[in-house]
């Protein structure tokens, strides 16, 4: 079956709206539409406590019913948590192309379930599994100018040495994903991002590993492994991310807690808790 395509997107609001016309002859006359989302609609709607549902080999132990009542944020194959549960992720991110053909039923599943889903526009328009719930196409941020840093405009980027010369791919932490986002090389630096923009301030990440040899808790010898960078990246990206989330945003307002006892993540810059220390905190 070949790709699908959208045409004839037009905007309404802050809703775009684009007919998916399938190649098939015998789908065409069904045609059905993808609507869009601006991240506008959905900033500091929520607040309180966010679980981020990671892959790492520490997520098998998570007892994700007991918890069901607690909103939750999941990406890639960790969406196969959810299944066999009655659990509907608050949202999904995936910013891996290659991740719906090398795990299409996991794909197909979390496109399903999720209330929302957060995905480059293009992976969107190519899926053959429509999100049924509201799709937000993702963007990657830009590091603001050093006019904007001195005038302190675009305060929703936080960067580190704003006025040193730009670096290819910025370090930083957008609070408000209609700016675009900042890659760390870990869907999860994602999440944590998402969760702030939404209005979550308790942050518990689940299955935050970052181990690549320990490798993901869904994936077998005989699946279609996507490939993992997380030992190329650690030290360049994703350790100096979440450094510099730790210092320049973290703090009473918004906390984010690590339940892995196996992460690469140290103590002093995303505090490990107990699921009884959890427990305690959501009251």
């Amino acid at each position: 079956m070949k790709q699908t395509s959208l045409v004839n997107a037009k905007p309404v609001g802050n809703i775009k709206q684009a007919l998916h016309t399938p190649d098939s002859a015998r789908q065409r006359s069904n045609k059905r539409c993808l609507t869009t989302q601006d991240f506008g609609s959905c900033r500091h709607i929520e607040t309180g406590a966010v679980f981020i549902i990671a892959s790492g080999a520490s997520a098998k132990s998570f007892p994700l019913e007991k918890f069901a009542h607690v909103p939750m944020i999941t990406m890639n194959g960790a969406i196969s948590m959810f299944q066999d549960t009655d659990v509907k992720p608050y949202f999904y991110a995936c910013t891996d192309r290659s991740f719906s053909e090398q795990q299409p039923e996991l794909f197909k599943h979390a496109m399903a379930i999720s209330q929302r889903v957060a995905l480059w526009e293009d992976h969107a328009r190519s899926s053959r599994a429509l999100p049924a719930g509201r799709l937000y196409p993702l963007t990657k941020a830009k590091r603001p100018s050093w006019l904007d840093s001195i005038l302190g405009r675009r305060r929703t980027l936080v960067v580190n040495h704003p006025l040193l010369p730009h670096r290819k791919r910025p370090l930083g932490f957008s609070k408000d994903m209609s700016q675009g986002f900042f890659d760390a090389r870990t869907v999860a630096y994602l999440a944590i991002q998402l969760a702030f923009h939404v209005g979550f301030n308790k942050v518990f990440l689940v299955g935050v590993d970052l181990d690549q040899n320990a490798g993901r808790f869904y994936e077998t010898q005989e699946s279609k492994n996507s490939p993992c960078g997380l030992d190329q990246h650690y030290f360049t990206r994703i350790l100096p991310s979440l450094e510099l989330m730790s210092k320049k945003v973290m703090g009473e307002d918004f906390m984010v807690y690590n339940l892995s006892d196996i992460s690469r993540i140290p103590d002093s810059v995303v505090p490990q808790v107990t699921l009884a220390e959890v427990e305690a905190m959501l009251g």
